[in-house]
């Protein structure tokens, strides 16, 4: 499909532009498929923490399939709030919303072997993080100062570090299985690696569309791998799609809703984080698909649709939404800048969610082939956050910073019975890794003077302190 089929390039950069619906469409599917499996794996990983998810025989599996119902319907709601605004809420811009790897350190702690029990809590820490994350549209480009690439690059790699851990536990067969003799199986690693190695394929030998759904095919592959080595059988699925309703309607406040210090806490806190990644969001979009700098109302109203968005999801059981980077990609690869194109995607997305049957399939993958699937995504969070510090001027002061923030955060992840003689609520923040990481980093760039003497690190880095002034030794680097 060629970019002048779609429109001149005047319109292409219009977001008001509607393509013809026959190329609309198409295009609309393609955000969605870009985005989906990242969507939908958070609910199952929080589902897995909780208790019943994938491989736990819980009575509540079922309930799987209706935060998964969720994940799709209010990706769609928000993404329409974006490109539809409703108000000042909005960017009218072609936004993609979809569920956050961010608040899944939070969210785990939270949540943590106490089944369905401890949703109450998580959803009305999500309803009111999502409600506080809306109010940082008064003055969001004021504290943008606060988060440059040094704390925001750190908080993406803490990020990527606290799920690596959940690959691995997929790929061998799930936290249910450790301790018994199938956990870690070579048949159980063979559905990974397929996962692994044909994201791989697809991802580095195709182009376009192709490439960017490498995940998605990826885990196609390995479903029907599954089938054949007999992870999984027909029946199975059938049994999944038969048991689940042709049509459903959210349920608000299903799980209840508690007010608990440590989920308002935490998701107030990477409500910050969350919007700073939207705003970097807004302005990549405003400049790969129109050429220009993103306007104030623009980001403001952006910053307003993820937090409502959020707040909205939270009642009905719903994970906080943030703004999809991989979708931004996606424009610029395709040059089609349209609102419109993205509402059609944002329409499949509610409908997905609105029909409990796809979320019956997709509860049947198993947990091994999701595995090879979330190895490469979270193992992507990690590269992505080490390519945003790559802008960072490494001078021995945030050498520092950086050291004592991950030092702290990574290790209190690591080691949480380090901590278990404090407060339930200071022990679910501290061991989370990344929220004590962000604020010690944050406190110390604001804190800090500019820079230290040479001799000033030398004593405790082992002579690995680094020899370049401010830069590290390749000054050339290059952006793809």
């Amino acid at each position: 499909m060629t970019r002048h089929a779609i429109g001149t390039p005047e319109q292409l950069r219009d977001p008001n532009y509607m393509p013809p619906l026959h190329r609309a469409i198409p295009l609309g599917v393609q955000h969605v498929l870009a985005m989906f499996v990242s969507n939908v794996t958070p609910a199952i990983i929080i589902a897995g923490a909780a208790g019943f998810g994938f491989g736990s025989n819980s009575p509540d599996f079922p309930e799987l399939l209706y935060l998964i119902q969720m994940s799709m319907l209010f990706a769609g709601v928000a993404t329409l709030l974006q490109t539809l605004t409703l108000g000042p809420v909005g960017a009218g811009l072609p936004i993609v919303q979809g569920t956050s790897f961010a608040f899944i350190p939070i969210m785990i702690p939270l949540v943590a072997g106490k089944g369905v029990d401890g949703l109450a809590a998580l959803f009305g820490g999500v309803v009111i993080g999502g409600l506080f994350h809306a109010f940082l549209g008064l003055f969001i480009g004021k504290i943008r100062f606060a988060l440059p690439p040094l704390v925001t690059g750190l908080v993406v790699t803490m990020i990527g570090l606290a799920l690596v851990k959940v690959g691995i536990q997929y790929a061998a067969s799930g936290v249910p299985a450790i301790g018994t003799p199938a956990y870690g199986s070579l048949l159980n690693w063979s559905a990974a690696l397929v996962v692994i190695f044909v994201t791989l394929g697809v991802k580095f030998f195709t182009r376009g569309m192709l490439s960017i759904s490498a995940v998605l095919i990826g885990l196609i592959v390995g479903y029907v791998y599954a089938l054949a080595v007999g992870m999984l059988s027909f029946g199975d699925i059938s049994g999944s799609w038969s048991r689940s309703a042709a049509f459903a309607l959210p349920n608000p406040l299903k799980y209840g809703f508690e007010l608990s210090a440590a989920a308002i806490i935490g998701f107030c806190l990477m409500a910050f984080i969350s919007a700073i990644e939207t705003v970097g969001d807004v302005a990549g979009i405003t400049k790969g698909g129109a050429g220009r700098e993103a306007t104030d109302s623009e980001i403001q109203g952006a910053t307003y649709a993820d937090g409502i968005g959020s707040a909205v999801a939270g009642i009905f059981g719903g994970l906080p939404n943030t703004s999809f980077s991989q979708n931004v990609g996606l424009i610029a690869m395709t040059g089609v800048m349209s609102r419109h194109v993205v509402t059609i995607g944002a329409l499949f997305l509610i409908v997905c969610g609105l029909v409990p049957k796809v979320g019956g399939v997709i509860r049947t993958i198993p947990i091994e082939v999701l595995g090879g699937g979330v190895i490469v995504m979270f193992g992507m969070v990690v590269a992505a956050g080490m390519s945003m510090l790559s802008d960072v001027d490494w001078n021995r002061r945030n050498m520092v910073i950086f050291a004592i923030s991950i030092s702290i955060g990574l290790g209190l992840q690591l080691e949480p019975g380090a901590v278990q003689h404090l407060p339930d609520t200071a022990k679910i923040l501290l061991t989370s890794g990344l929220l004590p990481a962000a604020l010690i980093a944050i406190v110390l760039n604001l804190l800090l003077p500019e820079e230290l003497a040479e001799e000033s690190t030398e004593e405790v880095s082992g002579g690995l302190s680094g020899r370049s002034k401010g830069k590290l030794p390749h000054t050339t680097k290059t952006r793809h």
